[in-house]
């Protein structure tokens, strides 16, 4: 009789973790795929090389993921296209007494992406995705705009690796 209430006891101190499940958790409509292939995304801007930049982010914070296996797209399940469409830099914070000097700028980076399966249809997208970090000015705002640029592109890469990874 105590070996039963021991059992029983046991039985529904575990049935409380019956709906988890060991691994990765991706959308349903995911389930097939487990390699991507991404190019070198396409840039719609005047900035240079921030195509090479957000793509090798975007594969580094896919790889950290670990919910897709990167690859090439002749043995992706799936392959990731993205257009840069914006990088803007707005005004956060200006001069004390001179607002038309600027001390602070806000970057933000768009993509829109698809993720397209084997058979050419695509299976998530087109859809946009942003990232932004903010800078302080010193003595060169192009200087200081180029150094924050990876800091965008770091925040965008969590951003679309989460919306693939996680379905939102």
């Amino acid at each position: 009789m105590k070996s039963f209430f021991a059992a029983l006891l046991i039985t529904l101190s575990l049935s409380g973790c019956a709906g988890y499940r060991i691994g990765d958790v991706k959308p349903h409509y995911l389930a097939g795929v487990r390699t991507i292939a991404i190019p070198t995304f396409r840039n719609e801007t005047y900035q240079p090389r921030v195509e090479v930049l957000l793509t090798n982010t975007v594969i580094k914070q896919l790889q950290q993921d670990g919910t897709f296996r990167i690859t090439t797209e002749d043995k992706a399940d799936a392959v990731l296209r993205g257009t840069v469409r914006g990088v803007a830099r707005t005004p956060v914070r200006s001069v004390r007494g001179n607002v038309l000097a600027t001390t602070e700028f806000n970057l933000t980076v768009g993509v829109r992406y698809s993720l397209i399966g084997r058979n050419g249809q695509p299976i998530v997208g087109p859809a946009d995705v942003g990232g932004s970090t903010s800078f302080f000015v010193g003595s060169d705002v192009a200087t200081d705009q180029r150094q924050a640029l990876p800091l965008a592109t770091e925040d965008l890469a969590v951003r679309l690796a989460s919306q693939l990874s996680e379905g939102w």
